[in-house]
């Protein structure tokens, strides 16, 4: 089933697949280093990853989310659309700019990327994401902006992004932090984005009144970190989640990703899968019936966006 991302027009699936944790050894989710298995050569991960872009697509996700900043997820990505002679129509790919990667392929990287949301990094990583991406990128986006990283004010960036546009790429932002909501309304007072992409969950709901606010302005919405890096599968152990799945039979990252296919503002939910037993697991969000998931009972989730972003920034890169 596919659907219209906002008024950016492009087709879409309700589950997408983001790419951050095929992309690198190292990544944020609990247990993502179990999960590879020791398999972290190139090699390896892009087998891995076209295994996992294989069910996807197969499952009839459309939508595919990497990011400058995802390892070698856009080159995994581009040559997965090669190698199954995908035209551009069939799927549609977004991708970020603002972070590089620096973790040099290794999990126990002191630092793994560096931020810096300037004019000349995006007119740096635009040409590197086309060139692995070419014309399959319809969607680019700012990689976590806020309103204090002053990318949201800055005349040269947004020129440029206006630019991208004009060259017929859907311009985007994606959001981080407590002040996720201040970030989205600083964003809807400008007139140059199609799309925003933000953390929205059962521990993480502070966004929810903004994102509702973009969607009736006419901007696709996509959801991240539906499963809260982790802390919403059995790996995170928290009850209310867990006791919900043992009820309707099912697991509790699919009863994360149904709560949030269930929001009427989300166009897009992404799964964040490591492997194809991860995403089948995802998917199953999409059979379950929202009126037996008891929405209001599972709000008691809800954490400080401040203590939840400061849980968020203790998880291990494994």
């Amino acid at each position: 089933m596919t659907d219209v991302l906002g008024r950016s027009g492009l087709a879409v699936s309700p589950v997408g697949l983001g790419l951050a944790s095929v992309g690198r050894p190292g990544y944020l989710n609990l247990g993502h280093g179990d999960d590879l298995a020791g398999s972290t050569s190139v090699e390896a991960m892009e087998r891995n990853a076209h295994a996992v872009l294989d069910a996807a697509y197969a499952a009839g996700v459309r939508y595919f989310d990497a990011a400058r900043s995802y390892g070698r997820a856009e080159a995994f990505l581009g040559s997965w659309l090669r190698d199954r002679g995908l035209a551009a129509d069939p799927v549609t790919v977004g991708s970020k700019w603002g972070y590089t990667y620096t973790a040099g392929w290794r999990a126990d990287a002191e630092v793994h990327e560096t931020k810096d949301l300037s004019v000349a990094t995006l007119r740096r990583q635009l040409p590197e994401s086309l060139a692995l991406l070419g014309q399959h990128l319809r969607l680019y986006q700012i990689h976590s902006a806020t309103v204090s990283s002053g990318v949201l004010d800055d005349p040269d960036v947004l020129e440029e992004l206006r630019r991208v546009r004009d060259r017929g790429i859907a311009i985007g932002l994606t959001v981080t932090g407590p002040g996720q909501a201040s970030t989205i309304e600083r964003a809807l007072s400008l007139d140059c984005f199609d799309v925003v992409q933000a953390t929205w969950n059962l521990l993480e709901r502070s966004a929810e009144s903004a994102l509702a606010a973009a969607h009736r302005a006419g901007l696709g919405v996509v959801v991240k970190e539906a499963v809260a890096n982790g802390r919403l599968t059995e790996r995170g152990g928290i009850p209310g989640v867990i006791d919900t799945a043992s009820r309707l039979g099912t697991t509790p990252d699919a009863v994360a990703l149904a709560a949030a296919l269930a929001q009427p503002w989300a166009d897009v939910v992404l799964s964040g899968a490591t492997t194809p037993a991860m995403l089948a697991s995802n998917l199953a969000a999409c059979s379950l019936p929202t009126d037996e998931l008891r929405l209001d009972a599972l709000g008691g989730l809800r954490e400080d966006p401040a203590a939840y972003w400061e849980t968020r920034a203790s998880l291990a890169w494994t």
